[in-house]
């Protein structure tokens, strides 16, 4: 099958999509320019789509290129036939291609290659055959045993090696490997023992003598089982039925005939010593596979947000990045993010009065001197007392200020690397730090960027997580985000700029240094840049801004493919290039209504999709998406743990989006949980369906652990007692929604499993006619 047939099927997209999309990406197009710049072509598919698309297509031609190298190399060894043909056109996956390849790969020594170098194959044929009886297989055995060095000594070692043999033809049976997979997987349980005397056992005690079905223990449970087990903590494995298995194999492989009980020991040491284990560590690594893309799920729903957070235009800010007897570093920045000043104070303990008394005055100082309007906190060590410092310093001098607690994950990593060094080469680590701070507050997606994802802090596990696959999808939400906004062609960081569609590290560093003769007057200078040629300037035209140039429409998102289009839209409409300038387009969409939009986009000689996103740029040249979201919460006033009381409702934002529920900062300094059954009364699949980062909510306090320093909140409160999104399900729709959920993450296992009970009759049903 055609890969745009199979994934046109697999995405749901029409099969000419699926193939442009195809020619598209192998035509060397990045994926932010295929979904904005390409949509008549894509079916608008969104970038997020468009990477699943490029993802599987991937792995798709990884799975054909393995085929055809299995067939290559069992065809050299003249074993070819037919069967195995049709069965790799069958397979689906590389687990698949791998067990038809099995028996076909040469062996390190096992005890079934010493007993073929004996010659004890013909027992072993007898054996399976099923013919004959027990004295002729003595006579077989007999005739093959000798003094000589690599032969059987004896009737019962030749007996026992032809069995060796056999367990081996088992365990390399294809059909039965996928057959015991799908067993395990439907009927086996994971099991754990905590070992107690260990360090950290505490943390792992919900996992003491603890088993759970393998087909539904949730994904960040497997993952919170392999850090045990790793920390060795616990011991894992996992446990199914030893006579279930032995009746599976039997129905696949029809093995019996007149040696029942030699057959027997075979098929029972063949599943205890080669397959169990086999299949036991193919069941582990899914389980960790699969649990580890849904947790780099989970960093991507979460990531996307959080870098799109709404910047603080127009404000200069103060940085404050507590400590405790080190002292709080402190810098100040413009509106443009450049340090204005920097200083160190000691309002934390260990301190004194006088030292508080200072660190007021120095800082009232540097708010009057610098115009300063609001103060970010980072939320790390000592960031409690250095915001009740600052709430009772605003309060004691009526400071027209407000200030934000901020997430300063990463900022001591930004601080000490290569690039913190370079721009700014003359400060400490930790001030560095402190602008840092700043800066998040002002623009979150320009500073974040510059630090490795990883080190954000809005996922679970992400040290565990393979990281190259991590590397991948986290660099892809950076790129996606940085280009539905847009980037300042004059202003914006060499880091910023690498993550511009077609432009990369080594281009980006080219803009800057081109730059520093003059600024970009147009989009057409970048073609002068060193190394960014005619597709470079393609991919990533649309997406670097020139605020103030020749061209307004270098401000915009409109891509320069389709100025042309833009000068025939305005001459349609009764517009012209000033009145985009000065923002008189009242009436644009009215008209094109008027002259229809479909003849409209054919004037134009573009798609409906691009005619959208072009009048979308005119009406408001030069917009930022980030300002139609909620802006950060500024405070002047703080609260305590201790004020929190069973009941209360609060406004919060959301922090932290996991499987079981969603974490929301209510201004203590710990977030509080919101537990997926308390998100809301209706059915909520998973808390990402509802819920994202940065999303204001009211909250109502359920308990408070003032030891544990753990808080329960729930969505349900008084204004909306039924808590928040999901959708209202009769518990026969909950229930068949369940069975869905699950078929979809099983769905390579689709043959259903017969009971126990059928299958014990099936096998007596077989031996009884034999």
């Amino acid at each position: 099958m055609e890969y745009y047939v199979k994934l046109g099927k697999e995405f749901g997209i029409r099969e000419d999509y699926a193939r442009n999309i195809i020619s598209l990406i192998d035509e060397g197009n990045t994926i932010p320019f295929i979904a904005r710049y390409r949509k008549e072509k894509t079916g608008s598919c969104d970038d997020q789509v468009l990477r699943e698309f490029s993802d599987r297509l991937n792995y798709l031609r990884n799975l054909d290129k393995r085929k055809s190298e299995v067939a290559s190399s069992i065809d050299e060894q003249g074993k070819w036939t037919a069967e195995i043909a049709l069965a790799l056109e069958k397979a689906q996956t590389l687990t698949e291609v791998e067990d038809i390849y099995r028996p076909y790969v040469k062996k390190r020594k096992t005890r079934a290659t010493v007993a073929i170098e004996k010659g004890l194959e013909p027992v072993a044929d007898f054996i399976q055959g099923g013919e004959g009886n027990e004295s002729m297989l003595f006579e077989l055995a007999d005739s093959l045993v000798s003094e000589e060095d690599g032969k059987a000594k004896t009737r019962d070692e030749a007996i026992n090696g032809a069995l060796d043999i056999i367990a081996e033809r088992v365990s390399d049976n294809a059909e039965l490997r996928k057959a015991l997979r799908s067993l395990l997987w439907e009927n086996g349980k994971i099991a754990t023992k905590l070992d107690e005397e260990k360090e950290n056992a505490k943390t792992y005690d919900m996992y003491k003598d603890k088993d759970e079905a393998i087909k539904s223990i949730p994904s960040h449970r497997i993952l919170a089982i392999n850090r045990g087990e790793k920390e060795e903590c616990l011991s894992v494995s996992l446990v199914l039925d030893v006579e279930v298995a032995v009746i599976k194999i039997y129905e696949v492989t029809a093995l019996g005939g007149n040696f029942v009980d030699l057959i027997d020991k075979a098929v029972r040491d063949s599943y205890k010593r080669l397959i169990f284990p086999s299949i036991e560590r193919e069941i582990r690594n899914e389980l960790t596979d699969k649990a580890s893309e849904q947790a780099i799920k989970m960093f991507e729903v979460n990531l996307r947000p959080y870098l799109m957070q709404p910047p603080l235009k127009s404000k200069r800010i103060l940085g404050l990045d507590p400590a405790y007897r080190t002292g709080c570093k402190i810098a100040v920045i413009d509106e443009s993010g450049n340090v204005l000043d920097t200083t160190v104070v000691y309002p934390t303990p260990p301190t004194t009065d006088d030292k508080i008394e200072k660190a007021k005055f120095i800082l009232t100082s540097l708010i009057k001197k610098h115009n300063v309007s609001v103060i970010s906190i980072g939320n790390g060590t000592a960031s409690k007392e250095s915001e009740i410092f600052v709430a009772n310093m605003i309060k004691e001098f009526n400071l027209n200020v407000t200030y934000a607690v901020v997430n300063e994950a990463g900022a001591s990593v930004y601080s000490a690397s290569k690039l913190g060094a370079e721009e700014f080469p003359d400060f400490d680590v930790s001030l560095r730090s402190a602008v840092s701070i700043a800066r998040r507050l002002q623009d979150p997606l320009a500073e974040l960027i510059k630090i490795d994802v990883k080190s954000i802090g809005v996922g679970q596990y992400q040290h565990d997580m393979p990281e190259k696959r991590l590397d991948e999808v986290l660099g892809g939400v950076v790129e996606d985000c940085v280009n539905s906004v847009g980037v300042d062609l004059n202003t914006a960081s060499e880091s910023l700029l690498s993550y511009v569609a077609g432009v990369g590290k080594s281009i980006a560093k080219n803009i800057v240094e081109y730059r520093k003769s003059k600024p970009f007057t147009s989009r057409d200078e970048l073609l002068k840049v060193k190394k960014l040629g005619d597709k470079a300037y393609e991919q990533c035209a649309g997406f670097l801004r020139v605020p103030g140039g020749d061209n307004v429409l270098d401000n915009t998102a409109v891509h320069p493919e389709n100025y042309e289009a833009v000068k025939t839209l305005l001459t349609c409409t009764g517009y012209s290039m000033e009145d985009v300038r000065r923002g008189g387009l009242g009436e644009l969409k009215e008209r094109i209504e008027k002259l229809g939009k479909k003849q409209t986009a054919e004037k134009c000689n573009i798609g409906e999709p691009t005619l959208i996103d072009i009048v979308e740029e005119l009406l408001k040249p030069g917009r930022d998406i980030r300002d139609s979201l909620p802006p950060p919460v500024l405070r002047s006033d703080l609260m305590d743990l201790k004020d929190l009381k069973d009941g209360m409702e609060i406004e919060g934002t959301v922090r932290n989006v996991i499987d079981f529920g969603v974490f929301v900062d209510i201004g203590v300094h710990q977030d509080g949980l919101v537990h997926i059954s308390e998100i809301s009364n209706n059915f909520v699949s998973h808390p990402s369906d509802v819920l994202k980062v940065g999303d204001k909510v009211k909250v109502k306090v359920l308990g408070v652990d003032l030891v544990k320093k753990k808080i329960s909140l729930s969505l349900k409160t008084s204004e909306n007692p039924g808590g928040i999104g999901g959708t209202q399900k009769t518990d026969r729709e909950r229930k068949e929604g369940r069975e869905r959920a699950q078929r979809d993450r099983n769905k390579q296992f689709a043959k259903k499993e017969p009971s126990l009970d059928d299958m014990l009759k099936n096998l007596a049903g077989k031996f009884n006619k034999r």
